[in-house]
């Protein structure tokens, strides 16, 4: 499988509530032990720990992975130079912003598609 050069290629976000650590791996394209790796690296990633230690990621921890990810492999920033952008300065939210409209008009054409069959 080619590796996606960025998030636009990613697959979109399921409308659920909390994610297992390898969804959120193929939802953004990261191996399992990298996710537990930024844990350690990028104190926004915080998710819900539960029986077992079992992680679960909320939405805004998949957009933030996704953040982090572009940070790292797309715009070439080192794991200190993303974490600085990301506590340095507020969050970007127009970029998950615009993330999130992006997402919702492909869901809304998947749904225009069903309803059209």
């Amino acid at each position: 499988m080619l590796e996606p050069s960025n998030n636009d290629q990613l697959p979109v976000i399921p409308g659920k509530r909390y994610f297992t650590i390898g969804e959120v791996s193929e939802l953004c394209d990261v191996k399992p032990h990298v996710l537990r790796y930024w844990e350690q690296e990028f104190p926004q990633l915080k998710p819900v720990k539960r029986r077992g230690n079992r992680r679960y990621y909320q939405r805004q921890d998949v957009l933030m992975i996704r953040q982090i990810r572009s940070l790292l492999y797309d715009q070439g920033y080192t794991i200190g130079g993303a974490r600085q952008q990301l506590t340095g300065q507020a969050p970007d939210e127009q970029s998950q912003a615009s993330q999130l409209v992006r997402q919702m008009i492909v869901e809304l054409e998947d749904v225009l598609r069903v309803l059209r069959a």
